[in-house]
Formats: structure tokens, C-alpha cells, sequence
């Protein structure tokens, strides 16, 4: 992957600079000689070395390391940090898709039959620490540079902060016990776990929050506001409420983009999935990919979402990432205009299942949120620029994960030749992956209000979610000639779409427990896909009966969920990969202890 402030001609690995020294043999001996293309500690101490270790410390937020392999893991999707495996397959937005055979560990996790031996965990875990290797190279190195001044250090130093922030934030929600290894502690790297490191990460993102400028001049850099987001993020996943409003009251009155954009909705809500209008003004922070730029990479794109696109299609591969039909049904509404809260399984959207894509189908009439069809892919209506969803034949295996396709991962087919990544052998897109984005930022915020019992301002926040959502340009529409999809859509909308706000003083007038469900529903439902609901779901201590809820529904459907059960304590935080805690010994014992049920 490469950011658009990303020029650097080669790769600086942080385990080499780390180590500085490579051998104290024999002087004549050829085993003494530096490997080609290693650096030492002097090579980095200038401004320029510091400046190419910060772009390696971004380069490894996609999770690929240029080649995941390169550090013992497997295929980009096990460490994808859209986390669709982690977040959205094992939190009940998504089937894992493809057939029974392909990547069974993938299988176990969404099952919850997960244990410390599934080789993903330790792929995920070793990716996220080189992450922090590369931030606390730069730590280290940064009090010896000369040639920058205390402000030049002061802004590397927040950028690396907030990075390593980042990359604790996703150990710290995946597996809970993360030991913390900082700059002072590279040689002695092996450290416990015990020890709840939340506190760090919030010093990390104040710190950042801090320093960084309101704007940076390259985008893809992380700016003060981005770094305020992810403390009060820090802050909501502790249940920190007040901190957690202070902030949030900043963000959305002050808060803009890297470029100086204040942030705001965009008026379409697929712009948020489009390469053609990334890094807009709903983009706090945002994985900056590309493709086509002439940089002689094998690979560009995200490919983290390389398995993710309709299978026997125009994609090429793979047909997994099936959102699920209880995903489908909560985008049905009720007579006001809004989403059935308590048993939208009740009302279950009309879906092809079993119908053969020669035999004729109707979509479903009903009412339905348009959020919907930008999400989930289904028969008979437009697949972006692709043509209408044709069902069953772009499906692998239908009775295994259902008859729908993911969406919000693929490009469209007008501009592919700018935004499609060909260079290996399934998709990858210049489709920028936003860790957080504004609207993500309302609904934290609508939350934070619930819990402090301030409701109305809760509603408000969740409104402007919802105004989005019912505005126009945020419908699916027909094409003008089904037979030329690529020839513009009509004026006519592809389904029945009817979204309202949520009447004035309703969540008042209804209570704290009705606004948080009405809430947490509005985060399945805008952020559906996107990695975020195993989360929040065991953020939110719901998992249990959710999950519980979703297996029992979802297995009468499918045949993929055989066995699939929630055990808590046990499933709410991932395993302490086995490999690494066999590899922390220390004075003759494991310095990493393992999670609760595990």
C-alpha cells in the first residue's frame, strides 16, 4: 500500500534498525558484512531517516507489511484492519461466505468455537506489534537526531504516539491482556501482561491530541482532531463518560479533516465507500490506499478485502463476507418511518434463497431503510455500476451463507481503471478503509449523552445520522437501461425506501433504556460491515444475549453455524495467541498469561 505522502524509494524494517549492531566476529570474516539494504541506528538519527521510519510506522496500518508472509503470518485478510473477520463476521453482520472448505479457521471464529492454536489470532497479534515496533524505533531513535528542531521532534513524536496509540487500541479491544512494550524497552521486550494498559494508550492519544496541528499539509497524517477522537474512543470503551463529553463537545463544534474541512456528513452516504470522493469531510482517519500510481508495487490496494467480492462474477474472486439475512432484516422500517428495534426478525426482507437466478424474482416492496442497499448486495437490485444483483449465480454456495453479497468494499466498474488493484490474483481497491469515521463520531457522542441522562441531546445527534440517511442522494435508484448499467440510473428508486427521524422528545419521553437500544441500533445499522459490532456488542456486555439471539435465528437459514455458541466470560475478548505465549519464556517462565476461559 502506499499514502499519498508516502515517496520513499525502499522499505526501512524496524527489526533491523532495532538492532543497530549485526556482529562482533572476526573483522575478515565475510559473515561480518552488513546485509545489503540494512540501516544502523546512524543512518536514521537525521531528520530525512526519522521522516522514512514515521512512513514505515503509517505503511503498516493495512495490516500487510508489504507481504504479511515476510513476518511468519498468512494470507492479508487474516490481519486486515477492517477487521470484517474480528468485528463483523464474528459479531453476526456477516456470514464468513465461500464454501465449507475454504479457510475453516475462519469457520471457528465465527461459530465462537475459536481457541489460542487458530493460527488468525497469531497473524493479527504479530502484525499489530510490528506496528508498535516501528513507533518505538522512532521514539528511541528521535532525542539523538540534530538537524531538527524541538517543535519538528515535538510533531514526530505526537505522529508516532498516536500510531502507537492505534495499534494498542486494536490489541487492547481483540485480546484484552496485551503486555505494554514502549521505547525503553527494546532490548527487554518481553514483558507481562498483567497489567491493565489502557491508561498508556490514553497518554499516548493526549499526548497527540496535544501537539499535532489542527491541519497537516500531506494527507493520509494524523491531526489533532483525529487523535482527540480516538481518546474519547479510549475514553467510551472504559465508560468514561464525562471525559469521554468533553471531548466529543470539541469534536463536533471544532473538529475538521487533515486538509481543514470541518467535519460533517456527506451528503451521500455511499461517498463514504467510493474512491472517487475519499478523504471528504465525514473522514476523521482514514487508510490511504491507491492504485495505478506508478509506484511498481505488487500490490497497491486493500487487500485486506481481497476475498471479499461476489463469486463466478466480473470480481474474479471470492465470494465471502455474506452479510446475513438478520443484518438484512434490520433495515426494515415500521409505519413512522423507523427501524423495528425489539424484533425486526419478525418482519424478515424477501430474499432469493433457493430461487434460481433463470427463475423469475420480485424484490421485496416493503418498506426498508436505504442504508440497505448500500450495503448489502442482493437480487434484482443495482450492484453499484455492475447491474442488478443477478442472486444465486454470483453466490458459491447459497444453503451454506445465504443468498447476499458485501458491497461497501467494491469499486465501481466506470472508474475501475483508476480504482481497481489487478496486481494479484483476487481484487484489491483504492477504496480508502476510514477507521473512523464522523458519523461513527455522532453516534459515540449520541451514547456518551444516553449514559450521562442527557437524552434530547442524545436524539439530536442520532437525527443527523438519520437525516443522511433519508436524504435522496442517499437512495439506490434503477438504471435509466438495465441492459447498460454503466449508462446512469433514473429517477426512480430501486426499493421502497422510507426513513424518518425519531419524533421530537421521544427518547425522552421513552427513557434512558429505550434511547440506548435506539442508539446501539443506529450503530448496527450505519456502521454495519465495517468491522465495529463484535465490539460493541461486548462493549456494551450484550454479546451474550445477541449473539445467543443470532445463532438461534440465523442457523435455520444457513448451514454454516452448526456448533455456533457465545460462552461468556470466555468469548468476549479473543485468545492470547498460543505461539506467543510459548515464545515469552523468560528466567524459565511464560512472561504472557492467557485469557479467561481459554
Amino acid at each position: 500500500m502506499k499514502r499519498q505522502f508516502l515517496k520513499s524509494k525502499y522499505i526501512i524494517v524496524a527489526a533491523v534498525v532495532a538492532g543497530g549492531l549485526f556482529f562482533d566476529a572476526c573483522s575478515k570474516s565475510f559473515l561480518e558484512r552488513v546485509p545489503q539494504g540494512s540501516l544502523t541506528d546512524t543512518d536514521v538519527s537525521t531528520k530525512a531517516g526519522i521522516g522514512e521510519l514515521l512512513i514505515g510506522a503509517y505503511a503498516a496500518l493495512d495490516g500487510q507489511q508489504q507481504d504479511v508472509a515476510a513476518i511468519g503470518g498468512g494470507g492479508p485478510w487474516e490481519a486486515a484492519p477492517s477487521n470484517w473477520i474480528y468485528g463483523s463476521v464474528a459479531g453476526g453482520d456477516a456470514h464468513k461466505g465461500s464454501d465449507a472448505t475454504d479457510q475453516p479457521p475462519i469457520s471457528l471464529i465465527a461459530t465462537g468455537q475459536f481457541d489460542a492454536s487458530n493460527g488468525f489470532f497469531n497473524t493479527k497479534w504479530k502484525v499489530l506489534f510490528d506496528g508498535v515496533t516501528r513507533t518505538n524505533v522512532i521514539l528511541s531513535l528521535l532525542p539523538n537526531v540534530t538537524d531538527m528542531t524541538a517543535s519538528e521532534k515535538s510533531q514526530v513524536e505526537a505522529e508516532a504516539k498516536f500510531l502507537r496509540g492505534h495499534y494498542y487500541f486494536e490489541l487492547k479491544k481483540m485480546f484484552n491482556k496485551v503486555p505494554w512494550v514502549d521505547e525503553t524497552m527494546l532490548v527487554d521486550y518481553k514483558q507481562p501482561n498483567n497489567t491493565d494498559i489502557w491508561p498508556k494508550i490514553e497518554a499516548d492519544f493526549q499526548f497527540a491530541y496535544e501537539t499535532l496541528p489542527p491541519t497537516q499539509s500531506q494527507i493520509g497524517r494524523a491531526n489533532k482532531w483525529a487523535a482527540g477522537t480516538y481518546l474519547a474512543k479510549t475514553y467510551v470503551y472504559q465508560k468514561k463518560w464525562a471525559n469521554a463529553k468533553t471531548l466529543f463537545d470539541l469534536i463536533t463544534t471544532q473538529g475538521v479533516t487533515a486538509k481543514g474541512d470541518r467535519y460533517a456528513l456527506t451528503n451521500r452516504f455511499e461517498d463514504n465507500f467510493d474512491a472517487a470522493t475519499k478523504n471528504n469531510s465525514e473522514s476523521v482517519f482514514a487508510i490511504q490506499m491507491s492504485a495505478n500510481n506508478g509506484s511498481g508495487q505488487i500490490s497497491n490496494g486493500n487487500q485486506g478485502e481481497m476475498l471479499n467480492f461476489p463469486y463466478n462474477s466480473p470480481f474474479g474472486c471470492c465470494g465471502f463476507y455474506q452479510p446475513t439475512q438478520d443484518l438484512a432484516n434490520s433495515y426494515r422500517t415500521n409505519a413512522e418511518g423507523l427501524p423495528f428495534l425489539d424484533d425486526a426478525n419478525d418482519h424478515p426482507l424477501k430474499s432469493d434463497m433457493k430461487v434460481l437466478s433463470t427463475a423469475p424474482f420480485t424484490p421485496d416492496t416493503a418498506p426498508v431503510d436505504p442504508r440497505l442497499d448500500w450495503t448489502v448486495g442482493r437480487r434484482g437490485i443495482p450492484f453499484l455500476d455492475w447491474g442488478n444483483h443477478p442472486g444465486r449465480s454470483w453466490v458459491r454456495d447459497q444453503d451454506y451463507a445465504g443468498p447476499y453479497a458485501p458491497k461497501k468494499n467494491v469499486y465501481w466498474q466506470y472508474n475501475q481503471d483508476k480504482y481497481k488493484d489487478p496486481n494479484s490474483w483476487a481484487p484489491g481497491s483504492a477504496i480508502n478503509l476510514v477507521l473512523i469515521r464522523y458519523a461513527d463520531v455522532l453516534l459515540l457522542a449520541a451514547e456518551t449523552e444516553a449514559e450521562l441522562g442527557n437524552l434530547n441531546a442524545a436524539q439530536t445527534y442520532v437525527n443527523q445520522v438519520r437525516t443522511r440517511a433519508a436524504n435522496p442522494q442517499s437512495a439506490v435508484y434503477k438504471y435509466t437501461n438495465d441492459a447498460n448499467p454503466m449508462g446512469g440510473f433514473s429517477t426512480t428508486p430501486a426499493a421502497n425506501y422510507v426513513v424518518a427521524n425519531y419524533p421530537a422528545g421521544r427518547f425522552a419521553a421513552q427513557g434512558q433504556a429505550y434511547a440506548l437500544k435506539a442508539i446501539r441500533f443506529e450503530r448496527k445499522l450505519e456502521l454495519a460491515m465495517e468491522g465495529q459490532r463484535y465490539f460493541d456488542i461486548v462493549r456494551w456486555g450484550t454479546a451474550n444475549a445477541e449473539m445467543t439471539k443470532f445463532f438461534a435465528y440465523e442457523s435455520k437459514i444457513t448451514t454454516d453455524l452448526g456448533g455456533a455458541k457465545f460462552v461468556a466470560p470466555r468469548n468476549e475478548y479473543y485468545p492470547v495467541p498460543q505461539r506467543q505465549i510459548d515464545l515469552s519464556m523468560k528466567a524459565g517462565a511464560k512472561t504472557l498469561e492467557q485469557n479467561t476461559g481459554y
